[in-house]
């Protein structure tokens, strides 16, 4: 076993003194020995290793706690890197080489940061897609070595299953959407489409990427409260009785009822959209009548979303309305039944949404 490092910091610390004072000591009194003397010690300091500690035996057992230590990145089956001061790397093990290989510098992870983590001797953590494979990198910044220590796991395995879980969850909540839609006779894509519609209109209103995500799958769940609505009421062809409507117009509230005990996140957005969407910017909506920003934006942005596409969708009991038509009653109710801000989204992309009509065209009844 080769032992090395067998000295301490504070050693070390006496050994540069020594060795300074041993210089100082040879200059002044012009002798060889006090040179040579110094010279050894300023090795044994620089190289942390003293032979006569190893023979000794002294600091054995910190000599051998630090040589196994310094094996742990070399056999490690994780992919590990050390980087300097700019980045470039000054070490990587075998694992690194193999699989890594194009690895040349800190920059390849596309991390613009690490000199904040050197200097602070932090620490920071970040996911690396490469080669059909998802890595979770550890860099540990060490300004005293002027070095980062960069650790990679392989995660690929946990985030191929993650996504499985997030697209059963999605086959799971559209089909809800779509089991509340089929009993008010909305079929084929719809919920689909307000889905896709929900996420764009939340994009371009600021919302970040994961919340616009997750508006995405709760959105189609808007009219889950309908399962509770007798069917005489729901499915009647003609225009109901003020009494009827009010018994229909409780879908709101319901849905909400229905998903807000939930613990989870998209649940719960998905009861406030429940709850929300059909609030009208200007106070004449139900179920509570709220006005502006009062309503929640997620029951804002499905209430844009599931109008545009009902209007442009065929029904049973309707013609699907042509595009300028339904511009036309969108910019007659912005600030009235919508929210201005996201009308203008709404003609200011609207290339985008036609494109998610265009993709998600329902199948004609046979």
């Amino acid at each position: 076993m080769h032992l090395t490092c067998n000295m301490n910091t504070a050693d070390r610390t006496i050994r540069f003194l020594i060795a300074l004072l041993l210089g100082v000591g040879a200059i002044t009194f012009q002798n060889y020995w006090l040179f040579l003397g110094g010279v050894i010690v300023l090795a044994t300091a620089v190289s942390r290793f003293c032979g006569l500690y190893s023979l000794l035996g002294i600091n054995a057992r910190l000599s051998q706690q630090n040589y196994y230590l310094s094996q742990l990145p070399r056999y490690n089956p994780s992919e590990v890197f050390v980087f300097d001061t700019v980045g470039q790397i000054v070490y990587k093990n075998e694992a690194a080489k193999t699989r890594l290989d194009h690895i040349s510098s800190i920059r390849d992870f596309a991390h613009e940061h690490y000199r904040e983590v050197l200097e602070s001797s932090s620490q920071d953590t970040f996911m690396y897609a490469y080669d059909d494979k998802s890595y979770q990198v550890t860099l540990q910044g060490v300004k005293a070595d002027g070095l980062i220590y960069c650790y990679l796991i392989d995660v690929s395995e946990v985030v191929a299953l993650n996504d499985e879980i997030e697209y059963t969850q999605r086959e799971i909540i559209y089909t809800m959407g779509e089991i509340g839609e089929s009993r008010s006779q909305e079929t084929g894509y719809h919920v689909k489409r307000v889905a896709e519609y929900s996420k764009l209109l939340a994009v371009y209103a600021g919302l970040g990427d994961i919340e616009a995500e997750n508006l995405k799958m709760a959105s189609p769940m808007h009219d889950i409260g309908k399962v509770a609505i007798p069917d005489a009421i729901l499915k009647k062809p003609d225009r109901l009785t003020p009494q009827e409507f009010e018994v229909m117009k409780t879908h709101a509230t319901l849905g909400y009822e229905m998903l807000k005990h939930s613990n989870k996140p998209i649940l719960q957005m998905a009861a406030i959209v429940a709850r929300d969407h059909h609030e009208k910017y200007d106070g004449t909506g139900y179920p509570r009548g709220l006005a502006g920003e009062a309503i929640h934006i997620y029951g804002r942005i499905t209430a844009v979303a599931d109008v545009f596409d009902a209007l442009g969708s065929r029904r049973v009991y309707k013609e699907a309305w042509e595009l300028p038509k339904i511009l036309e009653l969108f910019q007659a109710q912005s600030g009235k039944h919508f929210d201005p801000k996201l009308v203008e989204i709404l003609f200011a992309h609207l290339d985008a949404f036609v494109a998610i009509r265009d993709k998600f065209v329902d199948k004609e009844p046979q």
